[in-house]
């Protein structure tokens, strides 16, 4: 099957910014830091930058400290859920009340335990941001 400019279906969707010779050798020059884990350049010119002075640092482990610290009347914990829970809900989905959010969340796919959370939401209240949400969940905000 193919489309009317005699391209596969399908092909009008790739990158046409690199021909696929391009695209290989790209690839082939990066598989040294994929899989050592590490830069693997000799040259030192043609390393990574560093972050800027005064730019924030970036945490790449999913396990380490918030960087930057968390908002005043928070715990880090409560940064940790409330993200997460804002991860699986979009603006879309709100206002909303608790058996709502749990649909939306359901739609979003989200995990077992964020449709748990969501579940124990009060009913017969109307939730109009994510801020919301954590505070009925008994999450402290920020002050």
């Amino acid at each position: 099957m193919s489309e009317t400019d005699d391209r596969f279906a399908g092909a009008s969707s790739r990158s046409d910014k690199h021909s696929p010779r391009v695209d290989e050798e790209l690839e082939h020059e990066i598989q040294g830091m994929l899989k050592s884990g590490h830069a693997t350049r000799s040259e030192e010119f043609r390393e990574v930058e560093p972050v800027a002075e005064g730019e924030p640092d970036t945490a790449t482990s999913p396990n380490s400290t918030l960087i930057g610290g968390v908002p005043v009347g928070m715990t880090e914990d409560a940064v940790v859920a409330r993200a997460e829970l804002a991860r699986w809900l979009v603006r879309a989905d709100f206002p909303a009340d608790g058996p709502g959010l749990v649909e939306a969340a359901l739609d979003h796919r989200a995990p077992d335990a964020v449709v748990e959370e969501l579940q124990r939401l009060p009913e017969g209240q109307t939730y109009e941001r994510i801020g919301d949400v954590a505070r009925a969940l008994g999450y402290p905000t920020e002050t």
